[in-house]
Parts: structure tokens; sequence; C-alpha cells
């Protein structure tokens, strides 16, 4: 084997080596794919949903606001939600972002016009983001006291990015 393609084979390895640290770290790939969820609005023994209801009985809205884009294109609403039977819920309704590789979702402290290497200080994790688009739940610990937290951010925690966030505006 000579040189000249000992020293191609050198450089095919190091390009393939090269793609697969950005395919996995980066995954361009996740900017291509929605993925949809579709949570139901949750119904409790306490208080069933009637067939004509778009809620169930009972049903307290806390606190709601809608996404605004930050770092990525971002809309919908959210909703923190008392179930009858006292189970605190965070509902993303409509949402539309983009995907990414590390998305989580979080009650932040941080304003929604503030500094985004804030948003991620004094959070509350309430795990990763289940999908880009579509209606999701996100069940809130009972021990979390909601009056401090005035945002709820779509965080990319491997690149410190705030995808979008809105403000919560209590009931």
């Amino acid at each position: 084997m000579g040189p000249r393609r000992v020293r191609w084979l050198g450089l095919g390895a190091v390009t393939a080596a090269v793609a697969a640290v950005v395919l996995f770290w980066f995954q361009p790939q996740k900017l291509l794919i929605d993925e949809t969820v579709d949570d139901e609005l949750p119904a409790t023994e306490a208080a069933p949903a009637s067939p004509t209801a778009a809620e169930p009985a009972e049903l307290a809205e806390l606190a709601s606001g809608t996404f605004v884009s930050l770092d990525h294109s971002t809309s919908g609403r959210v909703r923190v939600l008392r179930l009858a039977d006292g189970t605190r819920i965070v509902r993303l309704e409509g949402l539309r972002t983009d995907n990414g590789p590390d998305l989580y979702l979080y009650l932040s402290r941080a304003p929604v016009d503030g500094a985004e290497s804030s948003f991620d200080d004094d959070i509350v994790n309430l795990g990763r983001l289940k999908g880009n688009q579509g209606d999701q739940n996100y069940e809130l610990a009972s021990d979390v006291d909601l009056e401090p937290y005035t945002s709820v951010v779509i965080w990319c925690d491997r690149f410190n990015s705030a995808f979008g966030a809105a403000a919560l505006v209590p009931a």
C-alpha cells in the first residue's frame, strides 16, 4: 500500500469520525423530524369528564401564559391546572417549536424578557420535553410552591439555549 493510499484512508477515517461526532453531539437531523404529542386533558375519578364538556368538572386554572420565541420559533399556550383530586399539572397546548437534541421543560424564576443565561439558574425541572409539537401534560410535585416561578421555559441543556418561554400569569 502506497503512502498516497494510506493518506486517503487516514483522511477518510478522520472525516467519518468527525461526521459521527457531529451527528451524535449536535443531532442536526432532529431539526428535520417533528415529534407530536397528543396528551388528553386529564380527568380524575372525583371529577369525570362529561361527554359534552371540553374540560373535566372542578378543573381550576392556577396560571397561564403564551409562548414567545427566543432562540427558536416557538408558539403555543401553557396552563398550570389543579385537578379535582389536588394534582397539579403544567399543560402545553398547541405547542410548536423546533426540535432539538436535549430539550427540557422548566419552571423558572427568570422573567421572559430577562437574560437568557438566567433561565436555568433557579428552576423546577419538569422533565424532558415529550415532543416539539402538540398538547402535553407534566405533573407538578405537590411540594413545589408556584408563586416564585415567573415563566415556563423550553430549554436545550446541551447548548444552554432557551428555545421559547411563556410568562406565567396567575389566574
